[in-house]
């Protein structure tokens, strides 16, 4: 045992494996060389209560004074709510990020809930002596911070599958030679029984029925994204500070409530102490490749939510459409005049890093981007 693993005398370290059907407590004792292993059923947090709790009086009676207890898991099906039932009974829970974990590189390496609850903690013991870099850790929002991006979640896989009953629609009808009709903005009006194939025929009955049933879906879902987008926008809520960045970012122009509400939500509750850790959490940070005689860069890290990273790229097309003085677009435009689209989707990402740095100025201190033209609020109506 390494000195950066030898445990503390004053901390029971545990370290929780989950799967579905099963959990593997691994506690290491101070005066064990290895750690304890426990099979513990899936969810049984009382059975994992008293365990703990027989670890620590044990620890409690050769010390002479009452340990506290450290445990670490990796996030996954159970999320942060075992996190919130241990931190309420006096444990500290850390929850890890299980990409930052570094592992063997051979490709037939071994791998067993053992193995992996072994690493899980070596690794806390490390992280407790001030090794932070061992891994990287998940912040545990509260449950209102939870519980407020639902919606725009929810809004985006409604999204996807308004998209799929939409493409499925006019597949049925692109096979019969009927093109041409914009389904997502007339499929309330469309008369299936006045529609003719392209060799003079009336829709098929079983055809003309699958696609109704498709149309009434697509209405379904079409009413739950409006509701959706009610609740993201006006449904009060207890994390204050998130809606107030949310309602500063929709009153620059050419960043609308769905782009606010998931970056006021998913990346500025966060608290950034610079320009970097912005970049790096979104995953628009480079990633050099400097090894001997060879550098180079390995574009963007690709850290973090894809999906908020996809969203920071789309606001920086729109940035570049709605903010046309701003000194970001005019960057964007000297650098790619003349160039082809390629050029423009690898600068456009450069683009979105500026404008998330920028955005983050301006929230966390009413620092304006340059440049950029703010919307006046309509005022309601009396009536």
């Amino acid at each position: 045992m390494t000195e950066a693993t030898v445990p503390s005398k004053t901390t029971v370290h545990c370290a929780l494996e989950l799967s579905k059907s099963s959990w593997l407590l691994a506690i290491q004792f101070p005066d064990r060389p290895q750690p304890s292993l426990y099979r513990i059923k899936g969810g049984d947090v009382e059975g994992l209560i008293s365990q703990l709790l027989i670890a620590r009086d044990r620890c409690a009676k050769s010390m002479g004074e009452v340990p506290s207890i450290s445990l670490c898991y990796e996030i996954g099906y159970d999320a942060f709510w075992l996190a919130r039932f241990l931190m309420a009974r006096g444990v500290q829970c850390l929850v890890v990020d299980p990409a930052s974990l570094k592992v063997d590189r051979r490709g037939r390496r071994a791998k067993t809930d053992r193995i992996d609850v072994g690493m899980l903690l070596r690794a806390l013991i490390a992280w407790c002596r001030g090794e932070h870099h061992v891994w990287s850790l998940v912040r545990i929002p509260s449950v209102d911070e939870e519980d407020v991006r639902r919606s725009h979640r929810e809004r985006g896989r409604l999204i996807h599958e308004r998209t799929s009953h939409i493409n499925r629609i006019k597949g049925l009808l692109f096979a019969q030679g009927i093109r041409d009709i914009n389904i997502k903005a007339h499929y309330g009006k469309l008369k299936l029984e006045e529609l003719v194939t392209g060799d003079g025929r009336p829709l098929p009955p079983r055809l003309r029925a699958e696609i109704a049933r498709e149309i009434a879906r697509l209405a379904l879902v079409q009413e739950q994204i409006a509701a959706v987008n009610r609740e993201r926008d006006e449904s009060p809520t207890l994390c204050k500070a998130p809606e107030k960045k949310r309602i500063l970012l929709t009153q620059l122009k050419g960043i609308g409530p769905a782009i606010a509400a998931v970056m006021s939500r998913e990346v500025y509750y966060r608290q950034f102490n610079n320009r970097r850790q912005v970049a790096s959490f979104l995953g628009l940070a480079t990633s050099p490749y400097d090894s001997g005689d060879m550098e180079r860069s390995q574009g963007i890290s690709r850290t973090g939510r894809g999906q908020v990273r996809a969203i920071m790229i789309q606001a920086a097309w729109l940035w570049t459409r709605h903010q046309p003085k701003s000194t970001l677009t005019r960057w964007f435009l000297d650098r790619t005049i003349g160039q082809g689209g390629r050029v423009k989707r690898i600068m456009i990402v450069a683009v979105a890093r500026k404008l998330a740095i920028a955005l983050w100025r301006y929230v966390e201190h009413g620092l304006v981007p340059q440049g950029a033209i703010l919307e006046v609020p309509t005022p309601k109506s009396a009536h």
